[in-house]
């Protein structure tokens, strides 16, 4: 299916939102919103990891995790990541690069309370990425908040945060026939408008 340049929206939110919406018709929202999420460390090594997009508008798109994480650790240092969605039934890719920011303890408490009660829970038992002896150690410890937090609000831990990541670049690539696909590629220019590019395969 070709992608041509009057199919294109005139800013790149406008184009990601009619890609994501078939996207999430075709495979369902748990899939539509999985992306890599792509950082680099204090060494300036790169790391890579599949996380779920949360929200997205006009002012970018947003993601949770514990700040304590790798990916925590390494957007507190290096505030900049890139984002990888493939849609693979639609035979689609966005590439997204752009800065990041944490997000305010207001947009941060209002979506850990939407969440179910035991990803709250768990939001307090895991200390992502570190060693772990047994899952029953875990389990112990989700017993242990739930104890702790036995009915009403679940306060949101202090290492559980959001990040908004604020596009500069964003790329929409279609597959073709014989490998002759279409690449085009928003940037942001210094007004604040976008510019959008064909690119080679």
């Amino acid at each position: 299916m070709a992608f041509l340049e009057k199919d294109l929206k005139p800013d790149p939110y406008g184009q990601f939102d009619a890609w994501f919406s078939e996207a999430e018709k075709k495979m369902g929202r748990e899939w539509a919103t999985a992306f890599c999420l792509s950082t680099v460390d204090q060494q300036g090594s790169p790391e890579g990891r599949m996380v779920l997009l949360k929200e997205f508008d006009a002012q970018g798109f947003i993601f949770y995790t514990n700040l304590h994480s790798p990916k925590g650790r390494a957007l507190a240092g290096h505030p900049k990541a890139a984002m990888t969605f493939h849609w693979q039934p639609l035979e689609r890719q966005v590439r997204i690069q752009g800065n990041t920011e944490l997000l305010s303890d207001a947009e941060a408490d209002a979506y850990f309370q939407s969440r179910p009660r035991l990803s709250q829970l768990g939001a307090w038992a895991s200390r992502q990425s570190e060693p772990l002896k047994s899952r029953f150690a875990l389990l112990r410890e989700v017993v242990r908040y739930a104890l702790k937090y036995p009915t009403g609000i679940i306060p949101r831990p202090p290492q559980w945060n959001g990040f908004r990541i604020k596009p500069l670049r964003l790329e929409f690539w279609q597959a073709g026939t014989h490998r002759l696909h279409d690449r085009f590629l928003y940037e942001k220019q210094s007004g604040g408008s976008w510019s959008a590019t064909r690119l080679y395969p």
